[in-house]
């Protein structure tokens, strides 16, 4: 059963990651009734990191990271995928965002960086993807990976 947010997506030319093995000791994802709460997702496809940090304060690096961003919505959305029992249409609404960028100390574009993330929400779930966010610089992220970005989920029951 492919369900109308996978079509979406592939309307949208996007397509989720093959699966992989997570970087450490942790669940992919916990449900506590119709909540989800999903690891963070560094930008890593089929095992291997895409996009490295620092993160350059750049017009070319900030459209790079926002690329890497958009690689852990995919990833994220693979987890859900899994927590929605293979039926992404049971996705009621994306609570929350938290999104972290490899950066040096003073990166002022951490908010831009995350758009990349939270675009493919809006986009795939239309008014349901808005939800609340932070986007905060850090000193290093696993796999020096650019941008790691976890999330909060509610379902439909």
């Amino acid at each position: 059963m492919t369900s109308d947010a996978e079509k979406k997506l592939i309307d949208l030319g996007l397509e989720l990651p093959p699966d992989w093995t997570p970087r450490g000791q942790f669940l992919p994802f916990r449900k506590d009734g119709a909540v989800v709460y999903l690891s963070g997702q560094i930008c890593e496809w089929g095992g291997e990191v895409t996009h490295r940090g620092p993160v350059e304060d750049t017009p070319e690096g900030i459209e790079d990271a926002r690329a890497a961003a958009q690689i852990c919505a995919l990833n994220l959305i693979y987890r859900l995928r899994e927590a929605c029992d293979g039926d992404l249409d049971r996705v009621d609404v994306i609570l929350r965002l938290g999104g972290f960028v490899n950066c040096q100390s003073g990166f002022p574009n951490s908010p831009a960086v995350i758009n990349g993330a939270t675009e493919v929400f809006i986009a795939l779930f239309g008014d349901r993807g808005w939800h609340a966010r932070t986007a905060v610089g850090v000193s290093g992220l696993p796999g020096n990976a650019s941008v790691e970005v976890d999330a909060t989920v509610r379902l439909r029951v």
